[in-house]
């Protein structure tokens, strides 16, 4: 029953992150015109706002804003201007809901009375990762009118952990340097390339996901497998040479990827890892 709850949630929020990109990309675009449209700017906004085909801006419809079946059934175009529609739309819902069961069933800890607020919390911020990672690979941007509302999410995550930690002490100090190491090595190689290696916005994304990973490492492990799926997914591309040397990919996905893997499984990587490696 609640894998269902939490499948049926996640495809809902899922299709309000395909809306909320859109918007946010739409309003960025107006408000850079010289003369934006009042308009067309107050049915972009977030709270009342009509959702609208993205080509035509033709108002929908109750029955086209089902998530995932509306979709299906006009199979993939408008149902006013017949133009196509992005499998964007179904996938980030699917994706959505996806995360919102396996973050239940793969929850590192019990849940006790913190958890299950943290859990609330952790959704939230999944949330936010997926309009992060769809902006991302769209446009190359990690807004900040995404990246500050999660910071307070993040922040209220960590606090509740700190405080119903066994040793409260211990989790500040580790989260302090969770947030030092997730946006410290970021910031450090973002100065010393000045931008040229890593945009400013993944250094902000790092000091997120170190607030919200929690220990150092865990934030360690974020940026290796950041980098590890980053690698795996550029080098084809260039062997291919569907990617040149002088492009740019966007990083943020694949650190929010790694975040959540390192949150999850985390604990269990790392042991491994000592085990293995460290205690031979």
């Amino acid at each position: 029953m609640v894998i269902a709850v939490l499948l049926l949630v996640g495809l809902c929020l899922g299709s309000f992150v395909n809306a909320l990109v859109w918007r946010l990309r739409e309003q960025e675009l107006e408000t850079g015109k010289k003369k934006p449209n009042k308009e067309y700017l107050k049915q972009l906004s977030i709270r009342g706002g009509r959702s609208m085909c993205p080509h035509c801006k033709h108002e929908l419809a109750a029955k086209d804003l089902v998530p995932l079946l509306s979709w299906l059934s006009v199979r993939g175009r408008c149902r006013y201007c017949h133009k196509p529609i992005s499998a964007q739309y179904p996938l980030v819902e699917l994706i959505t809901a996806g995360l919102f069961a396996a973050s239940y069933l793969w929850w590192p800890v019990a849940f006790s009375t913190s958890q299950k607020v943290i859990f609330v919390f952790w959704l939230a911020l999944i949330v936010g990762f997926m309009a992060l990672i769809v902006y991302d690979l769209r446009w190359q941007l990690l807004p900040n009118r995404i990246v500050y509302p999660l910071g307070v999410v993040a922040a209220l995550l960590a606090c509740v952990a700190v405080a119903s930690a066994g040793d409260p002490i211990k989790a500040l100090l580790d989260t302090a340097l969770a947030v030092l190491i997730g946006g410290g090595i970021f910031y450090a190689l973002f100065q010393f390339s000045e931008g040229k290696w890593i945009g400013g916005g993944d250094v902000k994304l790092g000091w997120l996901l170190g607030l919200v990973v929690g220990t150092p490492g865990k934030s360690f492990l974020l940026i290796f497998l950041g980098a590890l799926f980053g690698s795996l997914v550029s080098l084809p591309l260039l062997a291919s040479k569907k990617l040149q040397r002088t492009s740019t990919i966007p990083f943020g996905p694949f650190l929010i990827v790694g975040a959540i893997i390192a949150y999850l499984f985390g604990t269990d990587i790392l042991h491994w890892y000592r085990d293995t490696f460290i205690n031979l």
